[in-house]
């Protein structure tokens, strides 16, 4: 008898193929996100769940009464109880690696829209606001190429952005990581630092470290005061390693000149936060991997992950905590 799979978004049928072959499987086929009622009570006949972002906490695990594995679509898994999952014995996976250049790409997007005030000066077309032909002061934006930029956070992600921004941009790389990585140093000339000197010389800082208790609001008030007025900060990484409101303050009050966001504290973002009202601030709607080719070769990843570990063999991209 075929295992059971419970996915909790829908999927491409190419995915479903794949898991046909190997498991019985249903699919929550809504846009919407699946009711949590719902996922408790589809949860109890599971032997294998597919998700991305569903929090697996103690709760679930409780109905979860045939649960050997959860894969997770994405590369972080903060919403991972670990020890949850370590004392009912389910192993969690998650999909490394395939996304890296797919997310670098996003962050120098937000880094050139920002600078060039491209979202801004878009909407300022738009609203038929374009009536001067000749240079405009009050439409200048800021130089990427030969500026310095900080990376904090030197994963697989960070190198890729370091090689955009080095080899594409001559710029200057500076990165503060929990140690250091001489191999991406050879091959990008980033230079290692400090990470409140980081803050003082970049340009622009791309934020790109996983959620931990350590990296919870990295990011807040002193962090902000600390950059250059002519900075502009990108988060990448997840919302809550930043301190939302001391990045309005400082959007508002200039100790920093502009932002681009991927990822917010509160997702989808509330309609009532001032960030949607503020001119100097990229936003897009946590897109970092989202293109075709790439959320297909995670699901199969992701999908892979998944029937090794109902079969009983060790599949490869177990998160650490749970090796």
């Amino acid at each position: 008898m075929k295992p059971f799979v419970y996915v909790t978004k829908p999927v491409p049928k190419e995915i479903e193929e794949m898991l046909a072959e190997h498991c019985e499987y249903e699919i929550w086929t809504s846009r919407e996100r699946i009711p949590r009622t719902t996922l408790l009570e589809k949860i109890k006949e599971a032997d294998g769940l597919l998700t991305s972002g569903t929090k697996i906490d103690r709760e679930l695990l409780s109905n979860a009464l045939k649960l050997k594995i959860v894969s997770n679509n994405s590369v972080g898994y903060d919403n991972f109880d670990i020890e949850a999952m370590k004392e009912k014995s389910v192993i969690g996976t998650h999909t490394p690696y395939i996304l890296d250049d797919t997310v670098a790409d996003l962050a120098f997007g937000l880094i050139l829209s920002s600078a060039r005030r491209i979202a801004e000066l878009d909407r300022y077309v738009r609203e038929g606001k374009w009536t001067k032909s000749e240079d405009d002061e009050s439409l200048f934006g800021s130089d990427v190429h030969h500026r310095t930029l900080g990376i904090i956070g030197m994963g697989r992600i960070g190198e890729q952005v370091a090689k955009r921004a080095a080899l594409g941009f001559d710029m200057e790389v500076l990165y503060y990581s929990r140690s250091r990585k001489p191999d991406t140093e050879k091959k990008t000339g980033a230079v290692y630092t400090g990470f409140h000197e980081l803050l003082e010389r970049s340009d622009f800082i791309v934020l790109v470290t996983p959620l931990t208790d350590e990296t919870y609001r990295l990011i807040g008030e002193a962090e902000f005061k600390k950059m250059k007025p002519s900075s502009i900060f990108i988060n990448i990484s997840r919302g809550k390693t930043v301190d939302e409101q001391a990045l309005i303050q400082a959007l508002k009050e200039g100790w920093i000149k502009g932002a681009g966001l991927d990822v917010f504290e509160k997702e989808p973002i509330e309609k009532d936060n001032p960030l949607l009202s503020l001119s100097n601030v990229t936003l897009v709607p946590h897109i970092g991997s989202s293109t075709h080719v790439t959320h297909v070769n995670m699901l199969k990843s992701a999908v892979q992950n998944l029937i090794d570990g109902l079969q009983g063999k060790r599949p490869k991209d177990i998160v650490k905590e749970l090796r």
